[in-house]
């Protein structure tokens, strides 16, 4: 059996949409329809006519199609595909926090689930996020989460009065700033771009936009990764997040040169999604992620904002 034949043929008689994260494995990548990031995938997913969606990611990007896309079936080809991140919490826990701040406003990074969503004020992503507390009114407190990482940036460059949610992603905490110091000497030339939620990027972060003394850094979504790199000048990149997102970059970008910060940064919950599981997906109609409608209603209203924001 031809896998990459069977999966095509599957996904027309289904009329599917297969979309895949950047941190899935060059396989899923390179048969996906569309390759990006979360809210992304989840939005050019919306517009298409595909009755199915198959989400090659995490457990609550799945959710995320789920609630844009309510009329369509989203499947995800492993169901313990999920997020430490978005673990971190809840939202009996996000509940409890909000009674302890009363009229602060809930700002949750686009990483969280469902549920979470729901007790939202405002989404965000990574490349939003400044945008998003800076069109809150200045007199309002926000509680900021799950990661703290991107939560200290954003108080840092706005100034605002922000509360932050003690979370982080595993895989992208431990990529520190003594690990990106021995990249960066090992590649002086090349670019630094990193992402927000690394353990790195507090001080980082300070030194380019503050201080602007940080030579080559540059701060980025994965989907800013993608764009700054098609049309920078630059030719060597040292690359501060999971290592699955190399694959995209060298094959949109044969002619430049691509190296992690750190060769250890994978993330197990990425990779559990194979060609098998895609193909079973199809084929046998495994796993229906469906948000039901009372959170998803509400957790839709924390998505627009945002994006009436941004």
């Amino acid at each position: 059996m031809n896998i990459v034949n069977e999966i095509n043929r599957l996904k027309k008689s289904r009329n599917a949409v297969i979309i895949a994260h950047n941190y899935q494995i060059p396989e899923i990548q390179d048969i996906a329809d569309f390759v990006g990031d979360s809210l992304g995938l989840s939005q050019m997913a919306a517009k298409t006519e595909a009755e199915v969606i198959v989400f090659c990611g995490v457990h609550f990007m799945a959710e995320t199609a789920s609630i844009i896309s309510p009329d369509k079936r989203v499947l995800i080809p492993d169901t313990d595909a999920g997020c430490s991140l978005a673990d971190t919490i809840n939202a009996a826990q996000l509940i409890k926090w909000k009674e302890e701040n009363p009229g602060a406003v809930v700002v949750s990074y686009i990483n969280t689930t469902a549920e979470v969503k729901a007790e939202t004020d405002y989404c965000c992503t990574s490349s939003n996020a400044v945008k998003v507390v800076e069109s809150i009114p200045l007199d309002k407190k926000i509680l900021f989460l799950p990661d703290k990482f991107l939560g200290n940036y954003v108080k840092t460059v706005t100034g605002r009065d922000i509360v932050l949610w003690n979370g982080f992603c595993h895989v992208h905490e431990k990529i520190g700033e003594l690990e990106l110091d021995e990249a960066k000497k090992k590649y002086p030339e090349a670019d630094v771009l990193i992402h927000p939620e690394c353990g790195c990027s507090s001080s980082c972060m300070l030194k380019s936009v503050v201080y602007s003394d940080c030579k080559n850094l540059k701060i980025f979504s994965t989907e800013g990764m993608m764009t700054y790199t098609k049309e920078s000048a630059s030719d060597e990149f040292l690359i501060a997040t999971e290592v699955g997102i190399l694959h995209r970059l060298k094959k949109e970008n044969p002619a430049k040169s691509f190296y992690p910060a750190s060769e250890n940064s994978v993330c197990e919950y990425m990779k559990m999604i194979t060609m098998e599981k895609l193909y079973n997906s199809l084929l046998n109609d495994e796993f229906e992620v469906k948000v039901p409608e009372g959170i998803a209603a509400k957790a839709r209203i924390s998505i627009e904002r945002m994006l009436s924001v941004s």
